[in-house]
């Protein structure tokens, strides 16, 4: 399955396009993040950590998802 992944600092925000139903809570909830019409599309530097999960976590398809970066 095809993936995206844009990093923001501790957090990194996956992208499933194939999930992807179209609902735009994410444009809705963060438009400074999420603009379909810009490339590329999703600029997690433009909210917090916080913010993108707690808004990933609105994604109704699972298209949105997120995993914390850890140092090693």
């Amino acid at each position: 399955m095809d993936t995206h992944e844009y990093i923001n600092g501790e957090i990194t925000v996956i992208w499933q396009p194939q999930k992807c139903i179209h609902s735009a809570v994410c444009v809705k909830t963060l438009p400074k993040v999420y603009n379909p019409k810009a490339r590329p599309w999703l600029k997690p530097e433009n909210a917090t950590p916080s913010e993108l999960k707690n808004q990933i976590d609105l994604c109704p398809s699972g298209a949105l998802s997120y995993k914390f970066n850890t140092e090693k």
